[in-house]
């Protein structure tokens, strides 16, 4: 009765790599890829006449998706393989043979893409960026379901999802990983007919037609596609006109094998005014969402732009960025004015030429934050009762190193006070504690609600 309770780790990878087999009979190669690669099995044991089995998922997204769509599909398959009743239990779970360099954020393959001049002519029609491709994003766990629904499109136009409906924030990578997609898919077949636009383009040119009597162009623009890509479709809701336009183009070329992919800032059934067969529409490809970057992707995304635009950093100063800029266009823009005061000054990136650049446009709600740091150790000190000696003495105990850690993070990223200084403020410590302090605070914003509001109580307070 025991005996499964010492499954081996090699048993349990056959196990799990036999039901797989079983599941990618069941499905198609783009719905296996997405949602099943990066899973596996974590434990087995038995209980009684059963057998529980714990199934680990990259993500909660992915979790939540294999639960509703495939638990029948993959309950079936491990019963098969393992010749008994199973329960399942579905973890959020990184894969421990997965590959991962401790001493690197994760980074996209820096794969060169020169495109001929011809190949950059198609890109330009199709209104594609040839820097917008899958080489040049940035995953993480944020945004790999995203990535990997994407590129499940790309390499299955019209039969993996359709349409794909990416929502997010701003800056979060929708519009590149949408772009991504067409410009992989031309690589593929430059003869493919493809077009990316923006919602208010879409309006722009019906309005055109309307005007000017050419509606029926407008019509072999838009209905003779292969890739039809809309960015922001969400303003074209409230528009009667446009939206019934809009629905004729999805229906004529999905019905003609075109695939459809959407950008937006709501899932559908949060985008007021929007038509409820175009919902109906959207609702019956795939939805799926890009959380704003954490730290690693941060960092991940300023080397991809410095890298483009040729500019050296070093990983501190990555950090630096990274830790001050919470998406992938300030981070470009921060970038874009480095390069033009290199230009002008002719000098090289320093770190005080970064901190500089980001300590002008640093505000707290939308206002100049003091820079005054015994004020910041007071604010501090008054949200968590701790007295300031404390605070600033040599107690480890986490009631204490927590909001010290915080302190010395304020300190750093909004005042712009130097590490060493930094250091000294807070009972003389040295410039590696503070980074350590600094790098240490900016993972746990990302990722921990409760730190979140407590830096922004406590900054209101300062």
């Amino acid at each position: 009765m025991d005996n499964l309770l010492k499954v081996s780790d090699m048993e349990m990878k056959e196990i799990w790599k036999d039901s797989l087999e079983i599941i990618k009979l069941s499905v198609s190669p783009a719905i296996f890829k997405t949602w099943f690669i990066q899973t596996f099995i974590v434990s087995t044991k038995e209980i009684g006449e059963r057998m529980v089995i714990e199934i680990g998922c990259p993500t909660a997204f992915a979790k939540n998706t294999i639960e509703t769509r495939y638990f029948g599909l993959v309950q079936d398959s491990i019963n098969k393989t393992t010749a008994k009743k199973c329960d399942l239990i579905f973890l959020v779970k990184e894969n421990p043979d997965k590959p991962k360099n401790k001493d690197e954020t994760p980074t996209p393959l820096f794969g060169e893409v020169s495109p001929d001049k011809s190949f950059l002519e198609t890109l330009s029609t199709a209104r594609i960026r040839p820097h917008f491709t899958f080489e040049n994003f940035a995953v993480s766990s944020s945004n790999q379901m995203a990535h990997a629904a994407a590129l499940a499109v790309s390499e299955s136009l019209g039969l993996a999802y359709n349409p794909l409906f990416i929502w997010g924030g701003v800056g979060v990578g929708k519009t590149h990983l949408m772009v991504a997609a067409g410009n992989f898919a031309l690589r593929k077949n430059s003869s493919l007919k493809v077009l990316f636009c923006t919602s208010e383009e879409f309006t722009n040119d019906i309005v055109e037609g309307i005007r000017n009597k050419t509606t029926q162009a407008f019509r072999q623009k838009y209905r003779k596609l292969d890739i039809l890509l809309i960015d922001d479709i969400q303003f074209i809701a409230g528009k009667d006109t446009i939206q019934e336009e809009f629905f004729h183009t999805f229906n004529t070329v999905t019905a003609a094998g075109g695939q459809i992919i959407l950008t937006s800032d709501k899932p559908p059934g949060e985008i007021a005014k929007l038509e409820e067969r175009l919902k109906s529409r959207f609702e019956a490809g795939l939805i799926v969402d890009i959380a704003p970057p954490d730290f690693e992707l941060r960092c991940a995304i300023t080397q991809i732009k410095a890298r483009e635009k040729a500019i050296p950093l070093e990983m501190e100063q990555v950090q630096i960025i990274a830790g001050n800029l919470d998406s992938a266009r300030k981070i470009e823009g921060l970038l874009i004015k480095l390069m033009t005061q290199m230009n002008l000054k002719k000098v090289g990136i320093t770190n005080e030429l970064i901190e500089s650049a980001i300590g002008k446009g640093i505000e707290v709600n939308g206002r100049p934050i003091k820079k005054n740091p015994v004020d910041v150790i007071e604010a501090v000190a008054r949200y968590y009762q701790i007295g300031k000696r404390v605070l600033l003495g040599e107690s480890r105990a986490r009631p204490i190193a927590r909001p010290r850690q915080i302190l010395m993070y304020i300190l750093r990223t909004d005042l712009q006070i130097p590490l060493s200084e930094v250091g000294r403020l807070v009972g003389g410590r040295d410039h590696t504690t503070v980074m350590h302090a600094v790098n240490k605070i900016t993972q746990l914003a990302s990722s921990n609600v409760q730190i979140s509001e407590d830096m922004s109580k406590i900054k209101l307070g300062i």
